[in-house]
């Protein structure tokens, strides 16, 4: 399955996920929750994961944490707000 296939098939589930329990939720439970959901529909899923930041050729442990990796090649940011600030954008560009 290449990336745009699993793409879509992410969005569905989330679509789904979200339809069944709507909005207003904690981060956490969207994220165990989808996580849950992607596990069941046979996907390789990791939660939580490291994420160092480099820094003049040093790597510096600093507590960044990729909320899912689907299938390694999807990252996912779950949010849980009602609109996205510039902060948000930059969390994507780190």
């Amino acid at each position: 399955m290449n990336e745009n296939e699993l793409s879509l098939a992410i969005i569905g589930i989330a679509l789904e996920l979200h339809k069944n329990v709507g909005p207003g939720l904690l981060e956490s439970t969207y994220e165990n929750a989808l996580a849950y959901d992607l596990r069941e529909a046979g996907f390789k899923v990791r939660q939580q994961v490291a994420m160092p930041f480099h820094y003049k050729e040093v790597r510096l442990d600093v507590g960044y944490r990729l909320d899912l990796i689907i299938e390694n090649k999807i990252v996912l940011e779950i949010k849980s707000i009602e609109t996205l600030a510039p902060v948000h954008y930059s969390q994507l560009l780190t």
